[in-house]
């Protein structure tokens, strides 16, 4: 009997090469050796630029938009022996995760360099592990604001030589105004440089393109503190009344349950504060706000872009009618609109199994639709009520709020996962758990 010989394995059909400021100097023999080899080298032009003329290959520059073009780029040049030059570590905000969704992992072999982080770090001396990194390449400014915190250190990754302007501006803007910054040019190469200076004070025109700036915040005494969990303070919002408000906020999100990448649809958005807050608990969360007044809609996308997500969409317009062509939401809120006919069922039928519904209301009308739901697919009832203390003559008294009745109910599972989900222990009078 002979036996058929072994597999071999199919060799990477791409390989890409992370390369930093020092260029050709900095890398190891194996990089060199696969961009002397390869056929067709693709990259920015900077980085393609610090190749030397032993590199025989093709040097095909990305296009603009990139992302688009990747498919159709690497289509073009299959059956080639393909390099692709990337800044730093690919897998860190970089080509590498377009080309893995594209070709696989199995198709690619990936080489890292050094990340701008791991460089910026080393220079003035931060734990990686303690440093929060922002990426405002091809992203707004706004996304810096959620991270801002007092006594935090942010490492921001720049889009070009006018980004460490902007973030000092956005810092003036959220009262950090005295947070320390430095710009780290050029990390790993013969013209790195370092500027410094205060938000406040921002002395320095636009320089290097190729730059990281670490920011040490610090809040001014009179700036709204912004905490990093649910239930920010009502006035962080712009809002015509429209709001729901702090304490109940806090404990809506809580039965919400934000988990990293999820998404979550806010029907009613009204100020979109639970949207944002969603938002707020992790850079993953995803969320659409559903809003019918176009005012309002445009006071959340303003919100949101203070409060420091403004990857927040907002969908303008009635529903159910506009749900349908929306993505599967992991969870649903609603807070406004209950008695329209159709939305509460609509937003049922949308959730998967295991997706979560809540929904908050002051009226009758609709407290009746809550309580004929809860009987047909149970979940649980609550009433949340707050009262303030205010001033009554010369002394202090309690006004009572509107109480809130809310239902909340996770959608029951089918299949497999529901022979092997553990169901959620039953609640007893006196349980304190």
């Amino acid at each position: 009997m002979t036996l058929a010989p072994p597999e071999q394995p199919v060799p990477p059909a791409v390989t890409v090469v992370g390369i930093g400021a020092d260029g050709w100097a900095g890398l190891p023999e194996a990089a060199r050796t696969e961009l002397v080899g390869a056929q067709v080298v693709i990259g920015g032009e900077r980085q393609l630029g610090l190749l030397p003329p032993s590199c025989r290959g093709r040097r095909v520059p990305w296009p603009s938009p990139l992302r688009p073009a990747v498919p159709g780029l690497l289509a073009a040049h299959a059956g080639s022996r393909v390099a692709v030059l990337a800044s730093g570590d690919p897998m860190f905000y970089g080509i590498g995760r377009a080309l893995t969704e594209v070709l696989g992992t199995d198709a690619l072999r990936i080489l890292p360099h050094p990340s701008s982080v791991s460089y910026a770090c080393a220079r003035i001396g931060w734990p990686v592990e303690d440093t929060e990194v922002v990426t405002l390449v091809g992203r707004p400014a706004a996304r810096l604001a959620a991270a801002l915190h007092h006594g935090r250190r942010v490492l921001v990754l720049s889009a070009d030589a006018r980004t460490p302007a902007a973030v000092a501006a956005l810092l003036r803007e959220q009262g950090f105004g005295p947070s320390r910054l430095r710009v780290l040019e050029q990390l790993g190469g013969a013209d790195e440089a370092c500027l410094e200076g205060t938000a406040d004070h921002w002395p320095h025109p636009p320089g290097d393109p190729l730059n990281v700036i670490a920011v040490e915040c610090r809040r001014t005494p009179e700036a709204l503190r912004l905490g990093a969990v649910p239930g920010l303070p009502d006035t962080a919002y712009e809002h015509d009344g429209q709001l729901t408000k702090r304490h109940i906020r806090a404990a809506t999100l809580g039965v919400l349950a934000p988990a990293p990448g999820e998404l979550l649809w806010d029907i009613g958005g009204g100020s979109g504060s639970i949207a944002i807050e969603w938002m707020r608990t992790h850079p993953s969360c995803r969320a659409i706000t559903v809003e019918r007044d176009p005012r309002r809609a445009r006071r959340i996308t303003h919100n949101a872009d203070r409060l420091g997500v403004p990857a927040l969409r907002v969908v303008t317009g009635p529903a159910p009618g506009n749900l349908t062509r929306l993505p599967t939401p992991d969870a649903v809120f609603i807070g406004g609109g209950l008695t329209v006919p159709g939305l509460l069922d609509t937003c049922w039928d949308a959730l998967p199994p295991g997706g979560r519904l809540v929904a908050n209301t002051v009226t009758l009308e609709s407290e009746a639709l809550l309580a004929e739901a809860h009987r047909e697919h149970g979940g649980e009832l609550v009433r949340l009520s707050v009262a303030h203390a205010v001033p009554v003559g010369g002394f202090t008294g309690w006004r009572q709020a509107m109480p809130v009745t809310q239902w909340s109910v996770r959608k029951p599972l089918t299949g497999p996962e529901a022979e092997h989900s553990a169901p959620e222990p039953a609640q007893h009078p006196g349980d304190n758990r």
